[in-house]
């Protein structure tokens, strides 16, 4: 059989046409403000992502200032045209809260059916919406997201509830209760100030890591099915086993290692701390 080689000039036209083929994009930088009333403690930020990540930085101000990136893809300039035309942000802002939401081609508020199928047709675009916000110190958060979008939230003393189900979660020098959760991902948490409420933190497939203060005071509850519960604090006691003890890589501080324990009592005990995990390790860390 005879091999017939194709020219140069052939191979790269059908490259150019192959990369011309390929996705568009459509991108748009949004900007909103929202006043909020010096009693930011009694409000509650509330946003309901889909697909992006979520960035709030807490600062001494009285506005949420939400800088947020939209991008729309689809496989031609046609469908990219379709999903700019359809695809809608929601705002509803009352007195105690104020929600973002995705409104349109799906409502992405809880039990408003987005991700079951309708008698609408399937979009054959992709859309995603990135959220970069700053809010005052004091308030509340209540924020999600599920696909391609890590969550940071940085200086914020309100309480939080995070969630997420393909990415981790970070919260740096935060003081509030807090619920952290998702799927795959890491869940980081580190404290300005120990939290005065119970709180909780869940993944199943990654590992959780929360700093406190010196001098905590608490019955953490642990649950893995794959992993362990590591800590550096020193006064703890246990509910079904005594801990073990080693040195760091450097032979210097202690750290308990505790297997299959579902309660250890921190300090004097108190407020209760949720841990779980399905394929990952707690760490439990004191801040020097």
């Amino acid at each position: 059989m005879k091999r017939t080689k194709l020219p140069l000039l052939a191979v790269m036209l059908c490259y150019c046409l192959c990369f011309k083929a390929r996705a568009q994009e459509y991108k748009e930088h949004i900007t909103k403000e929202f006043n909020v009333s010096k009693d930011a403690a009694a409000r509650v930020l509330l946003i309901y992502n889909i697909t992006g990540f979520i960035k709030i930085e807490g600062y001494a101000g009285d506005k949420v200032l939400m800088e947020i990136d939209e991008t729309i893809t689809a496989d031609d300039a046609k469908n990219v045209e379709i999903g700019k035309k359809e695809v809608k942000l929601g705002f509803d802002q009352k007195q105690d809260s104020l929600v973002a939401y995705i409104a349109e081609p799906y409502d992405s508020r809880p039990r408003r059916g987005w991700y079951y199928n309708d008698e609408r047709r399937e979009a054959e675009y992709r859309y995603r919406f990135d959220y970069t916000i700053k809010v005052p110190y004091s308030m509340n958060l209540h924020i999600g997201t599920v696909n391609n979008g890590f969550i940071t939230v940085n200086n914020v003393n309100g309480s939080m509830h995070i969630t997420n189900v393909n990415a981790g979660i970070k919260l740096t020098n935060v003081k509030g209760t807090t619920y952290a959760r998702t799927v795959n991902g890491d869940v980081t948490v580190e404290y300005a100030d120990n939290p005065s409420e119970a709180s909780s933190y869940s993944t199943i497939n990654g590992n959780i890591n929360v700093s406190y203060k010196a001098g905590l005071a608490a019955d953490v509850q642990f649950k893995s099915l794959h992993g362990n519960l590591y800590t550096d604090f020193e006064n703890i006691t246990t509910g079904h086993e005594t801990a073990t003890v080693k040195k760091d890589n450097n032979g210097n501080d202690n750290i308990y290692r505790l297997n299959k324990i579902n309660a250890v009592r921190f300090g004097s005990g108190g407020k209760t701390f949720k841990f779980e995990t399905l394929n990952g390790n707690v760490y439990i860390k004191k801040q020097s």
